[in-house]
């Protein structure tokens, strides 16, 4: 049976006391759940937050790396790092990484090897911006990134990959996806996957909707089949709307 997930990415948000206070927030919200529950906090206080969770379900996760394991790249963090901290789990892709910090599928594909090799696990974005999908060209431009960032993989490495499908267009504008188009757009990521490793590696794979998932359309959208949990920016950064989505399974 695929995992149900949802990660709350905070993107930059949240000093150090903020993200302890949010932190002891969500503990105190987190119920029995058979969902994962995950949070990315800012790259200064992922050690803190790690500390934070300690007792409880919730996983820090982080909202990047570098595909180097260390050297002359200022500013940067790797992957070996991160497990330094105890952070197992990095998101790659995002959308907004990929528009503000021009990072390619070829890029993606380095830092993805590199979180693989080092024994993390991939939470992988992607999506169609609004031209395209005036255009038509939603399915095309999916199945791309998808091909050029993962398909060089092995099966098994899938093992440790979660995808994330974010509708561009429908991050941060307060648009979302209908749950029928979000279902449309994961069945045919899952085919996509199913062409090329078959259909057990293609079912097992946990596919996460991010495209402002708020606790009123939350089960609507996860009720759908191939729709696996949420990748969630804005409403992350409230314990009880945080909640009230995870809670929508």
């Amino acid at each position: 049976m695929r995992k149900q997930i949802v990660a709350g990415n905070w993107k930059m948000n949240n000093d150090v006391a903020q993200t302890e206070a949010l932190i002891a927030s969500l503990k105190a919200q987190n119920k029995t759940t058979n969902a994962e529950v995950m949070i990315a906090p800012t790259a200064v206080n992922l050690s803190q937050a790690s500390n934070s969770v300690k007792g409880s379900t919730i996983e820090v996760v982080a909202q990047n790396m570098h595909f180097a394991e260390s050297g002359a790249y200022t500013g940067e963090i790797s992957a070996g790092m991160l497990k330094s901290i105890g952070v197992n789990t990095v998101i790659l892709g995002h959308s907004e990484r990929r528009e503000y910090f021009n990072e390619t599928d070829e890029l993606l594909a380095k830092k993805v090897d590199a979180a693989l090799a080092n024994g993390m696990r991939v939470i992988f974005c992607f999506g169609e911006e609004l031209a395209d999908r005036k255009a038509g060209n939603e399915e095309a431009v999916v199945g791309s990134q998808i091909k050029n960032a993962l398909f060089h993989l092995g099966a098994d490495a899938f093992q440790n990959i979660v995808l994330a499908y974010e509708p561009v267009w429908a991050i941060g504008t307060g648009e979302t996806a209908s749950p029928e188009q979000a279902q449309d757009m994961h069945a045919f990521i899952r085919k996509t996957l199913a062409d090329k490793y078959g259909n057990d590696v293609a079912n097992s794979l946990s596919i996460l909707y991010g495209g402002s998932v708020k606790p009123a359309n939350a089960e609507e959208i996860f009720s759908k089949p191939d729709v696996d949990g949420g990748l969630i920016g804005g409403a992350s950064l409230k314990a009880e709307d945080f909640f009230a989505i995870v809670n929508a399974f």
